[in-house]
């Protein structure tokens, strides 16, 4: 059976893992602000580790409660340490200043299992058909033609001839450079980095 105070210790524990990301973020301004809480600087951390998460995730992976959350997060972006955009049901949420539209767009939609399953395959096989998504992601032609749709409506994805990412590179360099926040799929994906850039001459 789990104590309360073994819950608060693991919370804390958690809160001063991801506080360190955030004290060493550019971004934060929090070392003189009186604030006991690390839930600030932990906010902070979270959002420059899991760019484009969503605040359930970012709640819930804290261990906070919705109103301490949300008034961390608020305080966050009055002081454009984050900003956020919203994104469908979501309300997503980035470091200040460093993404563009594009690239948060490209994050918002990486952090869902289908959509960055269908960007990760085109990447690794450029000339995969519809059916073939469907049949490597477990998901049905319908689902998988729907994401397509709202993936073109993103920028993110060209149904010209087949299906073709929009910004091969800058998808791939997302997709790495977060590598660690995002499911196993993407993990060795790091390792064919090399093999999946293409440049024109």
């Amino acid at each position: 059976m789990t104590r309360e105070g073994d819950v608060d210790e693991d919370k804390r524990a958690t809160l001063r893992r991801f506080a360190a990301l955030g004290a060493a973020s550019p971004f934060a301004r929090f070392g003189d602000s009186g604030s006991e809480s690390d839930a600030p600087d932990a906010i902070a951390g979270y959002v420059s580790a899991h760019p484009g998460t969503h605040f359930s995730k970012l709640r819930d992976d804290l261990k906070l409660g919705t109103g301490e959350a949300q008034h961390h997060l608020h305080r966050l972006e009055n002081e454009a340490v984050v900003t956020s955009q919203k994104d469908g049901d979501y309300r997503r949420y980035f470091p200040a200043g460093q993404f563009s539209e594009f690239e948060q767009v490209a994050l918002g939609y990486l952090r869902r299992s289908t959509a960055r399953g269908m960007l990760v395959t085109l990447l690794r096989r450029p000339d995969v058909t519809a059916s073939e998504l469907a049949s490597e992601l477990d998901v049905s032609r319908p689902t998988v033609s729907n994401y397509a749709a709202d993936l073109e409506s993103a920028g993110l994805l060209s149904r010209e001839d087949g299906y073709a990412v929009t910004e091969p590179e800058t998808v791939l360099t997302l997709l790495i450079r977060y590598a660690d926040s995002f499911g196993d799929d993407v993990a060795a994906l790091a390792g064919e980095a090399d093999s999946l850039l293409r440049y024109d001459p």
